[in-house]
């Protein structure tokens, strides 16, 4: 009961740090107020390292919906974790997932960003791992193992910047050219792919759903998959337009979109949505639109947060089911749950005037009023209807289904698990037009007659083609196997990882346990002691040895004379 109130009160002060940091927030922007904390640690020839810590609207802003959504978690965990026997690892490992993201935010500078970084990739692996079987292990492994690649070139990006005599690149873009930063900018786009699973490294995403329900609702909305997000964010006046970064951006959204339509794990379904969401972030910020993919980045937080926290309540209250074809009829047990993820997949498809409808609207209007290419037209508005489809898709099996055996034994809705959600139900549909009239005032965009009939165009499609039985029985064949495997991203990262490992075998038993230990150590340091051992032979005088050193001494001193 201890460990159940611990929880509470923990989940308490985060909401109300996170209070204090709406209202700081709010205050910075109206003021255009920026603050600088720093610390010099060391200084090294012309090299200083200094811890610094950033302030401005949009670190505290993040800040705040990290730690609310954290708060919301922790509540929610105090019922779903209840019973649990290591329920003190957990709050120890959300509150640390916490506290590096935190370091991640308020961090202007890469070696105080590597703090987070690495902090953020631990974590989510032991959390991966906390339920301790094959699954988890795999998973945990591929997540891991992905997330270093990126924290490689974090160090590596450390190491170059050395040439400009400090790793605060707050300022850099001032005072060096473009050409000077090419290769910090590829490091760092290499690590914030890795950190949200981009193309080639997607694969992680949705194998991290091995963790606990309450994690994966922290990790895919808030904190560890917008993490290279928002890096790119803070460099993006090295990156501007980037039109490599815009390619993968797409190709990302249409392969989970596509994937997602013939997912059948629950869990999995929605971390697709994120991974498509994600891949939307970074095709607007790759357009050089920051401040838009910063207000998806938010919005996308407080529904797809409710989502998960949706999902695992249903998981957790039919025995541990995830499978979408054995669930239906799921609104008649707990309507008021079923309410709650009805809005947040709506928000998910950018219904009018709910949080998802405000920054992915804007972000469409903002491309199509562009120079636009034709073929990324089609490929993007394709996209934005895989979204819609899934969302609808996923609905159908959870509300229209048949009664099944599973849904015989569902629970009823439980007021622990229900008052934190209803706060991020709130936030799901006030939370996007609250912070569009907040940043974006004065935002008003006409599109043409033909724009507007290929919504209702592309409605009807969807409406015809999900309602199709194919879509709705999920027929196995081999293109929707391999189309649901993420074009077979899983087992070509999985191979490239084992064949990674296996020729580290090899170096570790030719080489460190071979070679190396004949040449190396343990032959070193037999040799050494072989040819100390004469020296002291010879300081352990015997009397021949004494009387023979005495006579050569007499002769040598006679000779002298």
């Amino acid at each position: 009961m201890k460990l159940l109130s611990i929880c509470f009160y923990l989940g308490l002060m985060l909401f109300s740090i996170s209070m204090v940091s709406v209202y700081l927030s709010l205050i910075f922007y109206s003021s255009s107020f920026t603050l600088f904390l720093e610390w010099e640690i060391l200084n090294f020839n012309s090299f200083s390292m200094v811890m610094l810590f950033l302030l401005d609207w949009m670190s505290l802003s993040f800040m705040s919906v990290v730690l609310l959504i954290s708060s919301m978690v922790l509540f929610y965990s105090h019922s779903y974790m209840k019973g649990d026997s290591n329920l003190v690892k957990f709050i120890f490992l959300v509150f640390l997932f916490v506290v590096s993201m935190i370091f991640m935010i308020m961090s202007p500078n890469l070696i105080s960003i590597l703090l987070g970084w690495d902090g953020l990739g631990l974590v989510s692996y032991c959390l991966v791992i906390y339920y301790q079987n094959n699954k988890s292990a795999n998973a945990g492994m591929i997540t891991i193992l992905s997330n270093r690649i990126g924290d490689v070139a974090i160090l590596l990006a450390i190491s170059w910047m050395l040439n400009f005599g400090s790793c605060n690149f707050y300022f850099l873009p001032l005072l060096y050219s473009n050409s000077l930063m090419l290769i910090l900018l590829f490091l760092i786009t290499i690590a914030a792919m890795t950190k949200s699973a981009q193309i080639p490294f997607s694969a992680w995403l949705p194998a991290a759903m091995a963790a606990p329900t309450p994690v994966s609702s922290l990790v895919h909305s808030s904190t560890l998959v917008t993490a290279g997000v928002y890096l790119l964010i803070r460099f993006s006046n090295v990156i501007n337009f980037h039109f490599v970064l815009f390619v993968i951006a797409v190709s990302t959204m249409i392969m989970s979109g596509v994937g997602a339509n013939y997912e059948t794990d629950l869990k999995k379904v929605i971390a697709l949505s994120t991974l498509s969401q994600l891949g939307v972030m970074m095709m607007i910020l790759s357009l050089g639109m920051v401040e838009l993919s910063y207000f998806h980045l938010l919005s996308h937080a407080m529904f797809k947060s409710l989502l998960f926290l949706c999902a695992g309540f249903y998981i957790h209250s039919m025995g541990d089911c995830q499978d979408i074809r054995f669930l239906g009829s799921l609104w008649i047990g707990s309507p008021i749950i079923s309410l709650f993820f009805f809005a947040s997949s709506i928000s998910l498809c950018g219904f009018p005037f709910m949080a998802g409808f405000y920054s992915s609207d804007m972000i469409l209007e903002f491309f199509f009023m562009g120079s636009m290419n034709l073929f990324m037209l089609v490929i993007i508005y394709l996209a934005t209807i895989l979204t819609l489809m899934y969302s609808i898709r996923l609905m159908a099996f959870v509300f229209m289904g048949l009664l099944s055996y599973k849904t015989v034994v569902n629970k009823q809705d439980d007021l622990g698990m229900v008052l934190p959600m209803s706060i991020l139900f709130i936030l799901s549909i006030v939370g996007g037009s609250t912070m569009f009239w907040t940043f974006f005032p004065q935002s008003f965009i006409y599109l043409s007659f033909y724009m507007k009939i290929m919504v209702l165009i592309s409605l009807t499609l969807i409406f015809l083609f999900v309602m199709n039985k194919i879509m709705l029985k999920s027929y196995i064949t081999k293109s929707s196997f391999f189309i649901s495997l993420m074009w077979g991203l899983p087992y070509i990262s999985s191979m490239m990882f084992i064949n990674l490992l296996h020729s580290g075998l090899k170096y570790l038993s030719f080489f460190d346990q071979g070679w190396l230990e004949f040449f190396g150590g343990k032959k070193s340091y037999s040799l050494m002691t072989q040819k100390t051992g004469y020296i002291d032979k010879f300081n352990t005088l015997g009397v021949k040895n004494y009387l023979l050193f005495f006579l050569l001494v007499s002769v040598m001193s006679c000779q002298f004379i």
